[in-house]
Parts: structure tokens; sequence; C-alpha cells
């Protein structure tokens, strides 16, 4: 028997902040930029959620709905830090964890009993709060989607357990947004065939939504009843690295762009060295002023980790594959196409001719 759990943290970035600085504990506190700038909220304490501050709203905005709001820079090294840490955790527990992000995790436990797992899970809690003095929700049920369902239904610091024989009834009332996959766009082809709650999906054709949606509308019927056949992934591997930031004003400055392509380069570097990596594609991500993007790649002959080459091929995509008229709101850098640790690699040639 396998029982699946989802592991979220609570206010993961701004609970770090919190714990290590008394003075804005209890306070609403938004992790992120600047709101005298262009700054985004990365993450809102549960104080700052009651007046309608979350993620990936402007710093401006939730200064607005909260003017005692606390801002506090992002430190992506400390929160790195006591991620792996947590991941430590896990592993006690587990040799299957497949990360999400940061702060969510599944974890599988094959052949303990449900009652034995719910013991794990407190275990679990227990040792985040004792070694980092933080907090997560616990989801438990036979499979991911509703482990991850069920993490979020009794937030923060809780734990719930979605059993089979009690899934659609559970599921039912939900709203078409709790069902995996579905966004905005989903959602509103959904509403125009009277679709709102899962139970609509639940006792809906499914012909109709196949007609409609495709394969998804097959997946949405699954999910609607429960059924989730995706396994915990945990020897998966990344397929991408990148770095990408938004500018606190909008950069025309070319010399400038390609001083920051070299120092994201760097960061990147480091990433796939520390992994033992070898990329084949580099791309590069403007969004401009205007909100448009794009997104330019180019594919090297033969896998490499130099650094040297990851610069040269990244510039020479923005010097020749653009045509910039536009001043730059947000820069990315990425490499992907990896050939892994002990992967066979084809012969590299010396590439510096190309650039």
């Amino acid at each position: 028997m396998i029982n699946i759990l989802h592991i979220d943290m609570d206010a993961f970035y701004a609970s770090i902040e919190q714990r290590d600085n008394k003075k804005i504990r209890g306070k609403p506190v938004a992790v992120g930029g600047s709101p005298d700038g262009r700054g985004v909220v990365c993450a809102a304490s549960y104080e700052a959620r009651k007046y309608g501050v979350k993620s990936a709203m402007s710093s401006k905005h939730a200064q607005y709905l909260c003017k005692d709001l606390i801002f506090v820079e992002t430190n992506k090294n400390k929160y790195k830090r006591e991620s792996n840490h947590i991941r430590n955790i896990f592993k006690k527990y587990s040799n299957n964890i497949e990360p999400l992000s940061l702060d969510e995790a599944y974890i599988e436990i094959k052949d303990k009993s449900l009652s034995e797992v719910l013991k794990i899970a407190r275990n679990i809690k227990k040792d985040i709060k004792v070694q980092l003095n933080l907090t997560c929700s616990v989801g438990i049920s036979y499979n991911k989607f509703l482990a991850k369902l069920a993490s979020d239904m009794n937030k923060p610091n809780g734990i719930t357990i979605i059993k089979k024989e009690d899934a659609v009834k559970i599921l039912s009332p939900m709203p078409i947004r709790k069902l995996w996959g579905v966004g905005k766009k989903t959602e509103k082809i959904l509403n125009s065939l009277g679709i709102y709650t899962i139970y609509d999906i639940q006792n809906y054709d499914e012909n109709v939504l196949v007609e409609r949606l495709g394969k998804k509308g097959s997946e949405l019927m699954m999910f609607s009843k429960g059924v989730d056949n995706r396994k915990v992934e945990g020897n998966s591997l990344p397929q991408s690295i990148s770095e990408e930031n938004t500018f606190s004003y909008d950069i025309d400055n070319m010399e400038y762009i390609h001083e920051k392509i070299n120092e994201y380069s760097n960061d990147i570097y480091n990433r796939i060295i520390k992994r033992g990596y070898k990329y084949r594609t580099i791309t590069i991500k403007l969004k401009y002023n205007d909100f448009s993007i794009e997104t330019r790649s180019l594919t090297l002959e033969n896998a490499t980790d130099s650094l040297k080459v990851l610069k040269a091929t990244a510039n020479f995509i923005l010097k020749n594959k653009f045509n910039i008229n536009k001043k730059i709101r947000l820069l990315g850098v990425g490499v992907s196409n990896f050939i892994y640790p002990n992967e066979p690699v084809q012969i590299r040639f010396d590439l510096d001719d190309y650039f």
C-alpha cells in the first residue's frame, strides 16, 4: 500500500524572517521588493494575508492594502539553506521525495498503515519545529492530487487526511479551480458549459469535455473522481536551470544588460558545476516595458560545462538574435538540454572560434 504526503511550509519566506527578527513577529510582513519602486511581493505572512496581501502582487498595491506592512528584502540563499535542512529531515522517513519548490514536496510512504503514516507526518512536523522553529501543513492521501489538496484544507500548521472512500464526497462541493490543471482559461471554458463545481464535472458527459478540451477533458474527469495515476518522482532531474530578475527601472543601456548576462551566467555556472551537469542549449528571455516577452535560444553541437562558452553564447544571442527597440523590464538567462553525470558525452571540440 502506498500513501503520499504533501508537505507545504507555512508562509515559508515570511516565517523565516519573523523567526530571525523578533521585532516583526506577529506583524504583517511582505518579503520582496520595495513599494517605492516596482517591487513585487514574493511571500506574505499570515498577518499580512488578512489584509488581502499575497504573492505576485505589486509591493505598491500591497502597501495600499495594508499601511502598516513591513517589507523585508528577499534572501534566497537563506531560504535555500533552510529548504535543504528540511529535505534532510524528509530523508529520515522516505527514499522517494519529490520537491516541488523550496517550500513544498511530496513524500511517498510504502507498506505502512494509515495510523503509521499519520505518526510519520506528526514526527516530520515535530522535527521541523524543533530544529528550525518553523511550521508546515501536511496532506495525506492515496495520490498526489488529493495529498496536495488536503495540505491546503487546514492551514496553517494542520494535518488533513483524505481517504479513498471519502474522496468523491469531499471533492463534490469544491469549485472547479481546485482541480489540478484548471486555471483562468480552462475555468472560463468550463463555465461556458455550465460547470462551476467539481460535482458538475463528476456528472457531466465526458465526451463533451474531450470535444472541448481534448485529452485534458478526460484528465479532469479522473481528478474529479479522485483518480490520479502520477507517481512521486523523487529521482527526476531538472530540465533547465535559469536566473531571471525584474529591474527596478526600464533599461535601454545594452552595456548594462551584457554585464547582467555575465552575472547571471556566473550564478548558473556555479549551479551546474555543483551538480556535474553539462548543457547544450542556452536561452535568453526579455520582457519589455510594454510587457511583451521574447525568447531566443542557441543549441551547441556538443554539451559543455564551460563558463566562457556560456557567457559568449548568451551575449552572442542577445546581440545577434534580437531586434531590440524597446526598453527592457526583465532579463533571464537559462541553460537546458543537459547531459547528466555518468551519461555518455560526445567528444567536445573548441567552440572559441565560433564566437
